[in-house]
C-alpha cells in the first residue's frame, strides 16, 4: 500500500515538474520574443525613461506655475527639447559635411596644401619613420600620394561617410527619445508604481528603496555629469562662433565627448586658444582666451553644485560606461551607458553595504 501510494506521490511531483518546467518556458520564449520584437528601440525607450526621470521635477514645477496642465507642460518641455537638440546637431553635421565637401573640392582642384612634417618626427619610436616618410610624401606632391593610396583614401571616404550618417542618425535618435520623454512623464505616476510593483517581487524589503535610488542616481549623472558636459560644450561653441572659427560645431562636439568622458575640456580649449593668438588681433583674442579658460574651469563649480544633491560616481565608471555605450548604441549611447552603469554600481553598492537593512519608503518630487 505505502509503495502504491509513494508512486502516485513520485507521478504527482514529475507532473507538477513538468508543469512548472512548461510554464517557465513558456514564459522565457514570450519574454524572449518581447525582447527581440522592442531591440532596435531599446536604445531610444532607455534614453526616453532616463530624460523623463530627470526632467520630472522640472515638469512638475513648470505645471503647477502653467496652473495645473501637465499636457501642456510637456508639451513645451518636449519643443524645447527638442530645439535644443535640433540646433547644435545641425551646426556639428553642417560642420562635418562642410570639412568634408571642402578637402575633396580641393582634392579635386589639385590645391590641398599639407605643412611637411617637423624632423622630431622622424625619432619618434618604432613608427616616426614612416609616419615621417609618408608625411613628406603628402606634403611633396599630395596628388602623387592620392594615386599611390587610393585604396586607402576611398576606405577613408567611406568611413567618414558613416560616421556622417551615424551623427545624423543619433540627431533624430535623441529627437524621438525626447519624445517618448514626453510620453512618459504624463505616466509618471503609474510607471512609478509598476517599477515599484516590479522591485518589491524581487526584493519585497528594499525594492522601493532600490527604485528611489534609481532615480536619484539618474538625476546625479544627468545634472552632474551629463548636464555640465552639455553646458560646457553650448558655451565653448557659442564662444568658438563669435571668434568665427572653422568647424565650430565639430570643435564644440568634441568638447562635449571629452566632457563626458570625464576628461578636462580644458584639453581641447587650450590649443584652440593658442591657435586664434596666432591669427587675431591681442585684444580679441585674450577676451576669448578669458572666456576659453572659464568655460573650460566651469565644471569644477558646477560638478559640486549639481552632484552634490545626488551620489558621486568614479570618475573611470563614468568614462567606461560612456565609450562603452556609444560602441553599443552610437551617440545616444554615449550618455546612455553613463548612466546605466551608474545606476548598477549605486544599487549594488546599496546592496552590499545594507544587505539585511529594511528600508522605509521614500518621498518622489
Amino acid at each position: 500500500m505505502n509503495e502504491i501510494a509513494q508512486a502516485d506521490g513520485d507521478a504527482a511531483f514529475h507532473k507538477r515538474m513538468m508543469t512548472s518546467f512548461i510554464q517557465i518556458a513558456a514564459l522565457v520564449i514570450l519574454i524572449t520574443f518581447c525582447i527581440v520584437t522592442v531591440g532596435p528601440f531599446s536604445g531610444l525607450v532607455i534614453w526616453g525613461v532616463i530624460l523623463a526621470v530627470a526632467i520630472h521635477p522640472l515638469h512638475l514645477k513648470l505645471a503647477s506655475v502653467l496652473g495645473g496642465r501637465p499636457k501642456t507642460s510637456v508639451v513645451l518641455i518636449v519643443i524645447a527639447g527638442l530645439l535644443i537638440i535640433a540646433f547644435p546637431g545641425w551646426a556639428m553635421t553642417k560642420s562635418v559635411i562642410a570639412s568634408i565637401a571642402g578637402f575633396a573640392a580641393e582634392v579635386k582642384a589639385g590645391t590641398v596644401s599639407i605643412r611637411p612634417p617637423p624632423d622630431r618626427v622622424a625619432d619618434w619610436p618604432i613608427v616616426g619613420s614612416q609616419i615621417y616618410a609618408t608625411w613628406s610624401a603628402a606634403a611633396g606632391n599630395f596628388s602623387q600620394f592620392a594615386h599611390d593610396f587610393q585604396p586607402q583614401l576611398r576606405d577613408l571616404s567611406e568611413w567618414a561617410v558613416r560616421k556622417i550618417g551615424g551623427i545624423a542618425l543619433g540627431i533624430l535618435q535623441m529627437a524621438a527619445s525626447m519624445a517618448i520623454a514626453g510620453a512618459a512623464m504624463l505616466y509618471a505616476d503609474s510607471g512609478y508604481g509598476l517599477s515599484c510593483s516590479v522591485a518589491k517581487r524581487i526584493s519585497p524589503a528594499r525594492g522601493q528603496h532600490w527604485i528611489d535610488l534609481s532615480i536619484a542616481t539618474i538625476r546625479s549623472v544627468t545634472n552632474g555629469v551629463l548636464g555640465v558636459a552639455v553646458i560646457q560644450a553650448v558655451l565653448a561653441g557659442i564662444g568658438f562662433y563669435v571668434m568665427g572659427l572653422p568647424h565650430a560645431g565639430l570643435l564644440a562636439a568634441a568638447v562635449l565627448v571629452t566632457a563626458i568622458i570625464q576628461v578636462p575640456a580644458l584639453l581641447i580649449i587650450l590649443p584652440i586658444v593658442i591657435w586664434v593668438f596666432s591669427f587675431a588681433a591681442p585684444v580679441p583674442a585674450t577676451i576669448f582666451a578669458v572666456y576659453g579658460l572659464f568655460v573650460a574651469l566651469s565644471d569644477n563649480v558646477l560638478k559640486p553644485l549639481l552632484l552634490g544633491r545626488g551620489v558621486e560616481l568614479p570618475a573611470l565608471l563614468v568614462l567606461v560606461g560612456a565609450l562603452g555605450g556609444m560602441i553599443q548604441y552610437g551617440i545616444v549611447g554615449l550618455f546612455i551607458g553613463a548612466i546605466i552603469l551608474g545606476l548598477g554600481y549605486t544599487i549594488i553598492s546599496d546592496w552590499l553595504e545594507n544587505p539585511d537593512e529594511v528600508a522605509e519608503p521614500a518621498e518622489i518630487g
